[in-house]
C-alpha cells in the first residue's frame, strides 16, 4: 500500500511542488534560515539571488544578496545542495539571512511570490520518508531528537535517526520472511528434496523465539517511554499540607505561591527538574476538600483528575494533624496507584497517627529536610538506576507500541493454533499478516491520513 502511496504522491502536483519554510525559530537572533526543497528549489533562489548558482557544484556555499526587482533586501549565505545527496533527497537551497522577524519573513515572501509554495509542518521529513531517505521509526527519532529535555532522551531520540530501532524491527521481519520463504517453497515445489520441510515443531520453536524478542522490546519500551517523556508526578493533598512548598524545594526555586490561606492554588502549577537524566514533570494541585467556592471547584475536580492521569502521585499529610476523612478517602483512590506518603511539617509536634500508612517519607518542605529522601524513593520506586542507558535501542513511539502489542496478540494466536493442529499453509497467513503488521512500524506499509496525522506533528520548517 504504501509503495502504491508514494508512486502515487510521486505523480502528483504535491510532490512535483517546491516548498519553502523558515527552520529556525523566528525572532532575534544572529541568523535565520530559510530551507527550500524540490524540482525548482536552485531555479527559483536563482532569480532572487546576485550570485548565478545554476551551475555551481553541490554542497558549496555562495556570498550574496537577496534581491526584490532591483532592491536589495538581504545580505546572505546560501548553501546548494543537489539531490540525492540530501535531507530530502531533492535539491536543496538554505538561505541564511540576518536574524530577525522582519528580514527573514520578507525572504520567504518573495521565495513564495517566485514560485515555492509554503511547506505544511514537517513536510521536509515527510518528503525524506516518501522518496526512501528514512523509515517511519527514524521520521519519528528527528522529532523525539527536536523535543529532548534530557541528554539521554537526546542519545535515545538519535539511535532512532541512525536507524538502530529499525533494525531491531527489521530484525524481527527477517526471521519471519524465512519461515514464510520456506513454507511457500515447501508448499510451491514439494519435488526439491534439497530443500528443507519446515514442520510445526520447527515453526513453534521459531515463534517462540520471535515471541521472546517482542516481549523484550515492549517490556523495555516502558524504561525508554520514561527516558523519553519523563515520569508525570501529581502532588496531591487538602488544602495547606505543604503541596507548594513541597513543588519550590523540589525544583529548587519559588514557583508555586505559598501562603496560610486556604484554596491558594486553584488551578495545577506545573514545573520540571532532572532527576539523573530523568524528568520529573511536577504539577501542584488545588487541596482537595469540600467548597462553595466555584473557581476553587474547579480545580479540585482537576485534582481528583490527576490522580488517574499521573503516573506517580506524591500525597502530601500534615504530621501535625489526624487523618480526616478526606485524607482518608484520597487513600482508598490511591489503591493501586504509585504513590509516596509524604508526611510535611515534621518540625511541629506530632498529632498524625500514620501506623498504615505506605511508602512514607517525613520532610519539612519549610526547611528542606529530607527533600533527598523523595527523590531517592522516586528512584526505587521506578527502578531508575537499573534502567540500561548504554544501549538506548528503545521502541518509544506510542503507535510503534500500539502495533507491537497487537502482533503479540496474533503470536499468541498462532500458537494456539498449532496447538489445535491448524495446517501449515493457514498458518502461513497468519504469519505474513504479522510479518505486515511489523512493516507498518517502520513504514513499509501506511496509509495517506495516518501519514499526514504523524507528520503534521512537526514543526514548520523541519
Amino acid at each position: 500500500m504504501l509503495e502504491r502511496l508514494k508512486m502515487l504522491l510521486k505523480g502528483s502536483d504535491y510532490m512535483e511542488d517546491t516548498i519553502a519554510a523558515i527552520s529556525t525559530a523566528l525572532g532575534v537572533g544572529a541568523i535565520s534560515i530559510v530551507r527550500v526543497s524540490g524540482p525548482k528549489a536552485i531555479e527559483i533562489v536563482n532569480n532572487i539571488f546576485t550570485k548565478d548558482i545554476s551551475e555551481v557544484k553541490t554542497h558549496t556555499i555562495h556570498y550574496g544578496f537577496i534581491v526584490d526587482k532591483n532592491e536589495k533586501v538581504d545580505e546572505v549565505l546560501v548553501s546548494v545542495m543537489r539531490g540525492p545527496r540530501t535531507f530530502t533527497t531533492e535539491d536543496i537551497v538554505e538561505i541564511n539571512t540576518h536574524g530577525g522577524i522582519n528580514t527573514t519573513n520578507k525572504v520567504l515572501e518573495i521565495l513564495l511570490v517566485n514560485g515555492c509554495r509554503l511547506a505544511t509542518p514537517g513536510e521536509f521529513t515527510k518528503r525524506a520518508f516518501l522518496n526512501g531517505r528514512i523509515d517511519l521509526t527514524e521520521a519519528e527519532g528527528v522529532m523525539d531528537l527536536i523535543n529532548s529535555e534530557t541528554d539521554v532522551a537526546r542519545k535515545m531520540a538519535l539511535n532512532q535517526v541512525n536507524g538502530n530501532v529499525s533494525s531491531m524491527i527489521s530484525g524481527l521481519r527477517e526471521k519471519l520472511a524465512a519461515i514464510i520463504s520456506n513454507i511457500e517453497v515447501n508448499i510451491d515445489y514439494p519435488e526439491y528434496d534439497d530443500i528443507k520441510v519446515m514442520t510445526i515443531d520447527d515453526i513453534k520453536k521459531q515463534i517462540n523465539i520471535i515471541e521472546k524478542e517482542i516481549k523484550k522490546i515492549l517490556d523495555e519500551s516502558d524504561n525508554g517511554e520514561i527516558l523519553k517523556n519523563g515520569i508525570k508526578t501529581a502532588i496531591i493533598g487538602k488544602p495547606n499540607v505543604g503541596k507548594s512548598s513541597l513543588l519550590n524545594k523540589l525544583i529548587g526555586e519559588e514557583k508555586a505561591i505559598v501562603t496560610n490561606v486556604k484554596g491558594t492554588t486553584r488551578d495545577s502549577v506545573e514545573a520540571t527538574v532532572n532527576l539523573d537524566n530523568i524528568v520529573l514533570n511536577l504539577i501542584d494541585t488545588a487541596g482537595i476538600r469540600d467548597t462553595a467556592d466555584l473557581v476553587e471547584s474547579i480545580g479540585v475536580s482537576k485534582s481528583i483528575e490527576l490522580i488517574d492521569e499521573a503516573d506517580l502521585i506524591l500525597f502530601v499529610l500534615n504530621y501535625n494533624e489526624v487523618l480526616s476523612d478526606e485524607d482518608l478517602a484520597i487513600l482508598d483512590k490511591l489503591e493501586n496507584k504509585n504513590y509516596i506518603t509524604i508526611i510535611n511539617k515534621i518540625d511541629l509536634a506530632k498529632k498524625i497517627d500514620d501506623r498504615k500508612l505506605k511508602n512514607k517519607i517525613y520532610v519539612s518542605a519549610l526547611s528542606g529536610e529530607n527533600i533527598d529522601s523523595v527523590k531517592n524513593k522516586i528512584k526505587e520506586l521506578f527502578n531508575l538506576d537499573k534502567i540500561k542507558t548504554s544501549d538506548l535501542t528503545y521502541l518509544t513511539s506510542a503507535r510503534s507500541k500500539a502495533i507491537l502489542v497487537k502482533v503479540l496478540d496474533s503470536v499468541n494466536d498462532i500458537k494456539q493454533a498449532i496447538n489445535d493442529n491448524m495446517p501449515i499453509d493457514m498458518l502461513e497467513i497468519d504469519l505474513k499478516n504479522i510479518w505486515n503488521d511489523l512493516g507498518s512500524i517502520i513504514g513499509e506499509n501506511y496509509d495517506e491520513e495516518l501519514l499526514d496525522q504523524l507528520f503534521s506533528r512537526f514543526c514548520v520548517g523541519k
